[in-house]
């Protein structure tokens, strides 16, 4: 597997993880009975629990740009270790992404999504170089 492939199943992963950690703060804050409702009436979240969803947001549109940069990467057999280096930046960025959101760190959040959108963006240019 190339590292770029790890570096996906990793940010797949961590996507995972937000999305417990999103779930547990959001049931935390409309409670259990709302949760297993069918939500016919929508709650907006706040504070981190509000942030939490935009974070996981946040990380599903990052793997949208993410993953084809890998599948141009790998399925064109261009894996190199500049291309693994741009992927690694990207869960590096991603992981530090979530407490930054978390904690309202301004403006370091958009700083780290800044690099993890580069190294995306690094990744193809290098594949259509």
């Amino acid at each position: 597997m190339t590292a770029e492939l790890t570096v996906l199943a990793l940010g797949v992963v961590l996507q995972l993880g937000q999305f417990v950690l999103y779930s547990l703060l959001a049931q935390g804050q409309v409670g259990t009975g709302y949760a297993l409702s069918a939500r016919d009436e929508p709650r907006q979240l706040t504070g981190r629990a509000g942030r939490a969803q935009r974070a996981l947001n946040n990380q599903f549109e990052s793997l949208a740009l993410f993953t084809p940069a890998v599948l141009v990467i790998t399925l064109s057999d261009q894996s190199t270790g500049f291309t693994a280096a741009c992927a690694w930046a990207w869960l590096a960025a991603r992981v530090a992404y979530v407490p930054a959101y978390l904690l309202g760190l301004t403006p370091w959040r958009s700083l780290v999504w800044g690099v993890g959108f580069f190294a995306t963006l690094l990744m193809i240019l290098a594949a259509l170089i």
